[in-house]
């Protein structure tokens, strides 16, 4: 796991998404290291990534942009793919001394028929639109032109990133530091336009023996090898990587967990789920537990516009279950019946006139939508 948290401060580096390689951190390492640190406090991430798996790289954005602390996200060595898309979450983004930053459009591959080639486009457009979209709201840039920028695959320095928006501001060098900090390790031959400085270093550093992915999504995924069996290390080996999050989760299982919010529309929720180490059915149920008191207060708002839009947030932060959030609505949608003008009662018909249609029992409504007794 490449997502450490020091203090206020998360580091992550390697590729984005977990592919075998000997660096890597997912959604569920970034939004556990994001709990570790606390949702209100103010963080610092440290990016050093060539990129990854693209919808692992806009999942960890929305984890980082959904953080309520201030964010600053300083890119060191490299921001580039999917990476790039993780540092736009940034309320800041910091360029080091010799970083790089780098947009492109996304890739994948597919084996079959026609339609699946097709569907593959469908994907892969859509996914663009997608990391269009979150490249234009940081730059200023229209959706097309920030397209333009990733059709284009075009590499930035601090200064240039700056220039387009991408970033805030350089970081200037400290009196005791003495150089720049390196790239990642990735095969940066796999890039369309790679800076030769890059790939030069790739070559010194024996990284073109890697086959290592580019972008984004594969539309049909990869066949997954089998891990080795993890032995004590020996001489200056590192340790090898766990599979198990601080809370005692299996990655698997943290990831699974993070998908279940994302999925059901309260991915916020996945902080407090990892933190607390739960199983992934007690998450199954917690979420869906969410997504029942959502839709509560959807349909009493449709009903009764003085019902907050987000009075589902509030009562999931206080941890009510379904019960309590249903008793909550129906003590406002009482009291806002109570409180209405008698001139809202159904007037008596005229001679001739068709009847007013009755006024609808919003507290009996929603008792009989949500299983209560009318």
């Amino acid at each position: 796991m490449a997502a450490l948290v020091n203090g206020n401060e998360i580091i992550l580096t390697g590729t984005v998404g977990d592919l075998y390689w000997d660096d890597s951190f997912t959604s569920a390492d970034v939004i556990f290291a994001l709990a570790q640190v606390g949702r209100e406090q103010d963080i610092t991430i440290r990016l050093n990534s060539a990129g990854g798996v693209a919808t692992e790289g806009a999942a960890i954005h929305s984890a980082i942009a959904a953080h309520k602390g201030r964010k600053v996200i300083v890119v060191e060595g490299i921001a580039a793919s999917a990476a790039s898309v993780i540092a736009m979450a940034g309320d800041e983004v910091v360029m080091s001394l010799g970083s790089l930053m780098m947009v492109h459009d996304p890739s994948g591959f597919t084996f079959g028929p026609i339609t699946e080639h097709e569907l593959s486009i469908r994907m892969l457009q859509a996914l663009a639109t997608s990391m269009a979209g979150i490249y234009a709201e940081k730059t200023g840039k229209t959706v097309a032109e920030a397209r333009a920028d990733m059709q284009a695959e075009v590499w930035m320095t601090p200064e240039e990133a700056v220039a387009a928006g991408y970033a805030d501001r350089t970081l200037a060098r400290a009196a005791n530091d003495d150089a720049a900090p390196e790239p990642t390790a990735f095969d940066y031959r796999l890039f369309q336009h790679p800076p030769e400085r890059l790939v030069a270093l790739a070559d010194q550093r024996a990284w073109t023996k890697r086959a290592r992915p580019t972008a984004a999504a594969p539309a049909v995924p990869p066949r997954q090898k089998e891990k080795p069996m993890a032995n004590e290390p020996v001489g200056g080996e590192p340790a090898p990587k766990t599979n198990t999050t601080d809370s005692g989760l299996s990655r698997a299982d943290a990831s699974t967990i993070a998908k279940l919010c994302v999925d059901g529309g309260v991915p916020t929720m996945a902080a407090t789920l990892l933190s607390e180490g739960v199983t992934v059915a007690e998450a199954k149920e917690r979420v869906g537990a969410a997504g029942k008191i959502n839709e509560m207060v959807a349909s009493a708002h449709r009903k009764d516009p003085k019902i907050p839009k987000d009075l589902a947030a509030t009562m999931l932060s206080e941890g009510k279950t379904v019960e309590q959030a249903r008793a909550v609505l129906l003590d406002k949608l009482c009291a806002n019946e109570e409180a209405a003008p008698t001139s809202s009662h159904v007037p008596p018909a005229d001679d001739g006139a068709k009847p007013t249609a009755p006024k609808v029992d919003l507290v009996a409504d929603m008792k009989r939508r949500h299983g209560g007794k009318a």
